[in-house]
């Protein structure tokens, strides 16, 4: 599991290899990843953006860039969570994300809230490099 906090935002992922939507042979590598977004501050926050940066084993890059997340834009009260599972998929058996998210508070200011670099790994390549 990996974890960064941002101005009292806290996120943390959970990253893990679907084997079953995988095909080595082709490939073709899926990973999902679970994201927990605690607001631990004291102010009401919606999430507005997402920045992704994905970076297979060949070191080649892919930005996303999107409103929210899984189709929504949730609003975290103090003390609130917000969870949601997505995917992706790689041509490369590793590699890494890394990302921000474009937070509001109620007073209209944005700031980015970082998500910890997380690693893609397939647990049955025994040449893992991360």
């Amino acid at each position: 599991m990996y974890t960064k906090t941002t101005k009292k935002i806290n996120i943390t992922v959970k990253p893990y290899y679907l084997e079953d939507q995988s095909e080595p042979e082709d490939q073709h590598y899926v990973w999902a990843y679970r994201v927990t977004i605690d607001n631990q501050g004291n102010e009401k926050v919606q999430l507005v953006n997402r920045y992704w940066k994905i970076i297979d084993a060949n070191g080649t890059l892919q930005e996303v860039r999107g409103r929210g997340v899984v189709g929504e834009q949730p609003v975290l009260n103090p003390g609130e969570k917000f969870e949601y599972t997505s995917g992706t998929p790689l041509t490369t058996s590793s590699g890494f994300m890394e990302g921000t998210y474009e937070m509001q508070n109620d007073n209209g200011d944005k700031f980015n809230v970082y998500i910890p670099q997380f690693s893609l790994d397939n647990p049955f390549d025994s040449n893992k490099l991360n």
